[in-house]
């Protein structure tokens, strides 16, 4: 019988966590490309990012985050766990594996680092199966706010209509773009 490996307390715990963390590194694990498999795809796309597998998010105190597409809730819901990438993913900075891209000093992120972040937020939506799923979780700081979502393109290259719920994890960095793929931004603030 299948079990999940988050229940919806244990969930919102670890995003609580967050509230008031400084963070100090942001990492992005998208796919692999080039001759040996080990260059990072595009994944910067402006107003938002597209780093497929996950986000490693380090707090000041040393807690590590990891922020990666799953199947606790739903088939295919945004997780985060209080632990590294590395229990998540194998074959880090390998070839054919998933290359590690730290992005803590991008500019859309650096108003998010080395700050308390104001607000740590899952934005819930109904799934195919009719239970609740985390599609996104929000994470606000005085100067910007990210979300980090189980999304993709619809199309490749990128025509602008996107899905959710999907084997991928996408930064994203505006409000209106968020609204724009279909966030629930008006749910999940319990």
């Amino acid at each position: 019988m299948w079990s999940p490996e988050l229940t919806e307390d244990e969930y919102e715990r670890t995003v609580e966590s967050l509230r008031g963390t400084r963070l100090v590194e942001v990492t992005y694990y998208p796919l692999s490309c080039g001759d040996e498999g080990t260059e990072a795809e595009e994944w910067d796309f402006g107003v938002w990012h597209q780093p497929t597998m996950g986000v490693g998010l380090v707090a000041e105190n040393g807690t590590r985050y990891s922020a990666v597409w799953g199947s606790s809730f739903e088939h295919h819901d945004l997780e985060i766990f209080r632990e590294p990438m590395s229990s998540r993913l194998t074959m880090i900075g390998q070839p054919g594996g998933t290359p590690a891209v730290v992005v803590t000093d991008h500019p859309s992120w650096s108003a998010l680092v080395g700050v308390p972040l104001l607000g740590a937020d899952i934005l819930w939506s109904e799934g195919d199966g009719g239970l609740r799923m985390p599609v996104a979780v929000e994470l606000r700081a005085p100067a910007a706010t990210a979300w980090l979502v189980a999304g993709r393109p619809a199309e490749w290259p990128p025509d602008g209509r996107f899905y959710l719920g999907t084997d991928d994890v996408m930064a994203v960095f505006t409000h209106d773009f968020a609204g724009a793929i279909g966030l629930p931004l008006e749910i999940g603030k319990d």
